[in-house]
Protein backbone atom coordinates (compact mmCIF):
# COMPACT_ATOMS: atom_id res chain seq x y z
CA UNK A 1 0.00 0.00 0.00
CA UNK A 2 1.24 3.53 -1.11
CA UNK A 3 1.16 6.46 1.63
CA UNK A 4 0.11 9.80 0.20
CA UNK A 5 2.23 12.48 1.66
CA UNK A 6 0.04 15.58 2.16
CA UNK A 7 1.58 18.98 1.69
CA UNK A 8 0.42 21.80 3.53
CA UNK A 9 -0.34 25.05 0.80
CA UNK A 10 2.13 27.89 1.67
CA UNK A 11 1.63 31.47 1.58
CA UNK A 12 4.49 33.59 0.20
CA UNK A 13 4.77 36.58 2.28
CA UNK A 14 7.33 38.41 0.46
CA UNK A 15 5.31 38.93 -3.13
CA UNK A 16 2.43 40.15 -0.79
CA UNK A 17 4.40 42.46 0.98
CA UNK A 18 5.58 43.94 -2.14
CA UNK A 19 1.94 44.23 -3.64
CA UNK A 20 1.36 46.29 -0.70
CA UNK A 21 4.11 48.59 -1.28
CA UNK A 22 3.13 48.79 -4.63
CA UNK A 23 -0.39 49.96 -3.66
CA UNK A 24 0.66 51.88 -1.23
CA UNK A 25 3.10 54.00 -3.49
CA UNK A 26 0.11 54.22 -5.92
CA UNK A 27 -2.27 55.74 -3.26
CA UNK A 28 -0.22 58.21 -1.98
CA UNK A 29 0.81 59.92 -6.06
CA UNK A 30 -3.08 59.31 -6.25
CA UNK A 31 -4.04 61.34 -3.36
CA UNK A 32 -1.24 64.05 -3.46
CA UNK A 33 -3.08 64.72 -7.38
CA UNK A 34 -6.22 64.56 -5.86
CA UNK A 35 -5.58 67.94 -3.62
CA UNK A 36 -6.80 70.76 -5.61
CA UNK A 37 -3.25 74.02 -5.27
CA UNK A 38 -5.05 76.51 -4.13
CA UNK A 39 -4.50 79.80 -5.46
CA UNK A 40 -6.07 83.15 -7.08
CA UNK A 41 -6.08 84.51 -9.60
CA UNK A 42 -3.92 87.65 -9.77
CA UNK A 43 -1.18 89.46 -12.36
CA UNK A 44 1.89 88.85 -10.47
CA UNK A 45 4.59 91.80 -11.06
CA UNK A 46 7.49 89.66 -12.28
CA UNK A 47 11.48 90.01 -10.67
CA UNK A 48 14.52 88.52 -12.38
CA UNK A 49 15.21 87.43 -8.62
CA UNK A 50 12.34 85.42 -7.28
CA UNK A 51 13.15 82.68 -5.34
CA UNK A 52 10.71 79.54 -4.32
CA UNK A 53 9.16 80.41 -1.06
CA UNK A 54 8.75 77.62 1.36
CA UNK A 55 4.62 76.96 1.10
CA UNK A 56 2.65 79.49 2.75
CA UNK A 57 0.72 79.31 5.92
CA UNK A 58 -1.64 81.89 4.80
CA UNK A 59 -1.46 83.10 1.59
CA UNK A 60 -3.05 86.52 0.90
CA UNK A 61 -4.70 88.35 -2.34
CA UNK A 62 -4.01 92.03 -2.67
CA UNK A 63 -5.84 93.46 -5.59
CA UNK A 64 -5.73 97.53 -7.19
CA UNK A 65 -8.93 98.36 -5.81
CA UNK A 66 -7.08 97.59 -2.37
CA UNK A 67 -9.72 94.76 -1.68
CA UNK A 68 -7.79 92.06 0.82
CA UNK A 69 -9.03 88.17 0.53
CA UNK A 70 -7.30 85.24 2.52
CA UNK A 71 -8.12 82.09 0.75
CA UNK A 72 -10.88 83.54 -0.79
CA UNK A 73 -12.69 85.05 1.18
CA UNK A 74 -12.67 89.25 1.64
CA UNK A 75 -11.14 90.16 4.88
CA UNK A 76 -10.33 93.46 6.52
CA UNK A 77 -7.12 94.46 7.98
CA UNK A 78 -8.30 94.73 11.78
CA UNK A 79 -10.12 91.53 11.23
CA UNK A 80 -6.49 89.95 9.42
CA UNK A 81 -4.75 91.20 12.29
CA UNK A 82 -7.37 89.53 14.71
CA UNK A 83 -7.38 86.07 12.75
CA UNK A 84 -3.57 85.69 12.75
CA UNK A 85 -2.88 87.13 16.51
CA UNK A 86 -5.20 83.63 17.25
CA UNK A 87 -2.83 81.62 15.43
CA UNK A 88 0.90 81.03 16.08
CA UNK A 89 1.93 84.08 14.77
CA UNK A 90 5.83 83.23 15.35
CA UNK A 91 5.73 79.98 13.79
CA UNK A 92 3.00 81.58 10.42
CA UNK A 93 4.37 82.40 7.36
CA UNK A 94 2.63 84.95 5.37
CA UNK A 95 2.72 85.59 1.34
CA UNK A 96 1.31 88.33 -0.08
CA UNK A 97 0.20 87.84 -3.82
CA UNK A 98 -0.59 91.60 -4.80
CA UNK A 99 -1.43 92.63 -8.47
CA UNK A 100 0.00 94.76 -10.81
CA UNK A 101 -0.32 98.29 -9.93
CA UNK A 102 -1.32 98.06 -6.04
CA UNK A 103 -0.06 101.28 -4.39
CA UNK A 104 2.40 100.83 -2.39
CA UNK A 105 0.81 102.21 0.70
CA UNK A 106 -2.30 99.68 0.33
CA UNK A 107 0.95 97.06 0.47
CA UNK A 108 2.75 98.50 3.30
CA UNK A 109 -0.56 98.71 5.17
CA UNK A 110 -1.03 94.67 5.09
CA UNK A 111 2.32 94.37 6.07
CA UNK A 112 2.01 96.61 9.14
CA UNK A 113 -1.02 94.46 9.94
CA UNK A 114 0.48 91.34 9.88
CA UNK A 115 3.40 93.04 11.99
CA UNK A 116 1.11 94.04 14.43
CA UNK A 117 0.14 90.35 14.81
CA UNK A 118 3.45 89.43 15.52
CA UNK A 119 4.25 87.68 12.35
CA UNK A 120 7.51 88.35 11.35
CA UNK A 121 7.94 86.40 7.77
CA UNK A 122 6.47 88.09 5.24
CA UNK A 123 6.86 86.79 1.68
CA UNK A 124 5.73 88.36 -1.63
CA UNK A 125 4.54 86.15 -4.48
CA UNK A 126 5.93 86.89 -7.78
CA UNK A 127 6.56 85.35 -11.19
CA UNK A 128 9.91 84.59 -12.54
CA UNK A 129 11.17 86.82 -15.50
CA UNK A 130 13.48 85.13 -18.20
CA UNK A 131 16.73 85.89 -17.81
Amino acid sequence: MQYLEMRKGRVEIIPMIDIMLFLLVFFIMVTLRMIPAQGLPAHLPGSSTAQRLDQPKVMLALHQDGSLQINGHAITLPALTAQLRAGQPGQTQVTIAASQGVPVQALVKVMDACRAAGVSAIGLAATPLAP
